[in-house]
This record gives structure tokens, C-alpha cells and sequence, in this order.
């Protein structure tokens, strides 16, 4: 299930598909909607603006050791990036999203979030994870939803450790 169209609780209709390397020309207006407290959510760190090299290296990845998807509108506009980096073992991938700021609390963070869970569990890994500001009350909130364990991260003040095994996630939560 690389790609696929979801329904977003408003029903507004979004299609669900792998991020290719030609879409860095959709990330400025994407980026243009999204605040610099989403940012720094997102990059642990204040930024101003993406630069054109991040965006380069964020479309240019190894698709046999990672994933992204992105969510488009009718329109073709970006709205949201989910991205999964397996770790060395090649049994666990670490997870990170992204979406337009007033998207959220519209339900694509958690579609985007399943398709890409039910993408880790076809592909053979064994545990989702991630770390969340602990600020991030939404996205910890959206984990915890989801089946995520969470923990605070002994290195990182102010950061939780959110855990997914796959093994507990069954087929219907991912439909």
C-alpha cells in the first residue's frame, strides 16, 4: 500500500503517496503554512525558514533504508510529509511528520501516521519510534491514540521516547 486516498474529517478527499525527488518544488509553498513553532516542534530547533539544501536532502533519500510519504489536495498542494529512517538492525524505524499548521486537528497527521505504521509493519520492522517535545501535547496525545508507549528520554531533557510495536498493531487499527 504505497499510495492510496483518504478522507479527512471535514471530507475533504487527500491522496496518500511516496515523496519523489521532484516534489522539493512543492516545499516552499508547503513550508509557507506551517508556523515557526511547528518548526522548531518538528527540527527540535528554531528555524526561520528550510533552507534549499535541507529540502534537497529531505527528497533525496535511500529508499532501502527509508521512506516518506507526503499528502496532496485535489489541487496537487502538499499538506503534510510523514518520513520513516530504519535504524542499522533494519528491525526498528524512527519516524518523523509534518504538516500545514491549520491542518491539524483535521485528521491527516493520524492517517498519515497509520500509513505509514501499516508501510513499517509490510515492510518487516518490528518497532516504530520517535521523539516528542514534550510541549508537543498533541503529538503525544495522537502516539498515545495510536498504541505508542512513551517514556521520558534519559538523554534528551524535555523529550519523550514514543515506542510502537508492531507486533500489538493489529490489521483492522491500520485500515
Amino acid at each position: 500500500m504505497l499510495s492510496r486516498h483518504v478522507k479527512l474529517l471535514d471530507g475533504e478527499m487527500v491522496f496518500i503517496r511516496p515523496l519523489k525527488p521532484e516534489d522539493a518544488a512543492l516545499y516552499p509553498d508547503f513550508l509557507s503554512d506551517v508556523t515557526m513553532p511547528d518548526l522548531r516542534l518538528r527540527f527540535f530547533s528554531v528555524m526561520r525558514e528550510v533552507s534549499p539544501e535541507l529540502i534537497d536532502k529531505l527528497v533525496h533519500y535511500d529508499p532501502a533504508h527509508a521512506m516518506a510519504f507526503i499528502a496532496l489536495d485535489t489541487d496537487g498542494h502538499m499538506l503534510g510529509v510523514v518520513r520513516l529512517h530504519d535504524d542499522d538492525s533494519g528491525d526498528a524505524g524512527e519516524f518523523a511528520i509534518l504538516l500545514r499548521s491549520h491542518l491539524k486537528g483535521h485528521g491527516l497527521g493520524w492517517l498519515m501516521m497509520k500509513h505509514m505504521i501499516a508501510y513499517a509493519k509490510e515492510h518487516g520492522l518490528r518497532t516504530v519510534r520517535g521523539q516528542v517535545l514534550v510541549e508537543n501535547t498533541t503529538m503525544l496525545q495522537m502516539c498515545e491514540e495510536l498504541g505508542f508507549h512513551s517514556a521520558t528520554d534519559p538523554d534528551e531533557p524535555g523529550v519523550k521516547r514514543v515506542e510502537l510495536p508492531l507486533a500489538e498493531v493489529s490489521e483492522e487499527a491500520m485500515a
